[in-house]
């Protein structure tokens, strides 16, 4: 029997009806900007960071979570004793900050929330050294400040051996008109930034598997990669910052991004305005993803909706920026291609892969 995202604990279906209930009911707490001297710009709610209008510049926001990778990284520890938790501290940061700069925002501070069930779980000083480290480490990546955290111990809510890594950031847009607002057109080009891996999305379903591998984490992956499974999903992820900043600086326009997590290649449909996007140049997935399709089984189409399938970052632009864009990604040290392009097919919202046969329909996709 195939495995799913949905039969590993995760309903997506719940998960974004809660959002959306959420949304609703935050829209209704804006006017309080106005005693603040901000104002709640159109459009951002919905969006994977949440922006604040001054007369000169924007503030952004962000929350977000590591999730369960903190738990292979625990497992692959034990069996091993190889420690990952600088590259568990850098993931967190990843998740949080290649969400703000969605909307242009370049990150000033990120906060650390590390919960933990026992505060004996920072008795162990390899573990705790090497999540320090590696914050600061992605801090520095995405050119922000550590500003702060919070470590509460919440006996009966996390387990005594576990820790719930996750955190925020505030970052800004100066000039204005450097704001990301999804001016999309018919015939922009997609632009892809390969992935380290699973990163931070669909780790529910990757430890599902792990447990009915006979040898768990230690199963060697193969499709000419060495690297046990564990070691392939703990690879660190890829912190996106660097390339919006570096086209912010050349004053290359950037008509949308998406960060590509949760509910994998979907995610390239996340701008509210209906547009067909058709990835024409996918890259093979992965090795890792290829074992784990073989391993699960997990059906393509079902990997394609959960995990990023080696893409971590997807930037929209004018035809006539591609050669620039991809220039500075290059630059900027990302691995980019041209992958594809915006379609304008009236109403119609969906993301099309015609060489691997798949399509998903913008009802798959319901964050807003």
């Amino acid at each position: 029997m195939a495995l799913s995202y949905e039969a590993s604990g995760v309903r997506y279906d719940q998960l974004d009806a809660f959002k959306r209930a959420c949304q609703q009911a935050a829209r209704t707490t804006s006017g309080v900007l106005a005693d603040h001297g901000y104002a709640e710009p159109a459009t951002t709610r919905g969006e994977s960071a949440y922006l604040i209008e001054a007369a000169d510049h924007f503030l952004a926001h962000v929350e977000e979570g590591l999730g369960t990778k903190n738990l292979v990284a625990d497992a692959v520890y034990a069996a091993t004793g190889k420690c990952f938790y600088r590259e568990i501290a850098i993931d967190t940061v990843a998740t949080i900050v290649n969400d703000l700069i969605t909307c242009g925002a370049l990150p000033i501070s990120v906060a650390m929330h590390a919960a933990v069930g026992d505060s004996g779980w920072f008795g162990d000083a390899t573990r705790t050294n090497a999540l320090v480290a590696g914050f600061a480490e992605g801090c520095r990546t995405a050119g922000a400040v550590w500003g702060g955290g919070e470590t509460p111990t919440l006996g009966g809510v996390v387990e005594p051996a576990a820790i719930v890594l996750a955190g925020s950031a505030i970052g800004k847009i100066f000039p204005k008109q450097l704001r990301i607002v999804g001016d999309v057109r018919d015939g922009d080009a997609i632009l892809f930034f390969a992935s380290s891996g699973v990163q931070t999305n669909g780790l529910s379903l990757c430890r599902r598997l792990a447990a009915q591998l006979p040898r768990s984490y230690r199963t060697p992956i193969g499709h000419g990669d060495p690297r046990e499974f564990g070691e392939a999903l703990l690879a660190p992820s890829v912190i996106y910052v660097a390339f919006v900043r570096e086209c912010q600086r050349q004053g290359l326009k950037l008509n949308y991004v998406a960060h590509v997590t949760g509910h994998g290649w979907r995610k390239l449909m996340r701008l509210e305005e209906p547009f067909v996007y058709e990835i024409t140049s996918p890259r093979p997935a992965p090795a890792l993803f290829e074992f784990m399709m073989e391993a699960g089984p997990i059906e393509r189409r079902e990997a394609y909706a959960t995990f990023n399938m080696g893409v971590g970052f997807a930037a929209y632009v004018s035809p006539s920026h591609v050669d620039a864009a991809l220039a500075i990604a290059k630059a900027t040290g990302y691995d980019a291609w041209l992958a594809g392009r915006v379609k304008k097919e009236g109403t119609r919202k969906a993301v099309v892969v015609p060489s691997f046969e798949l399509t998903f329909e913008g009802d798959t996709l319901q964050v807003r």
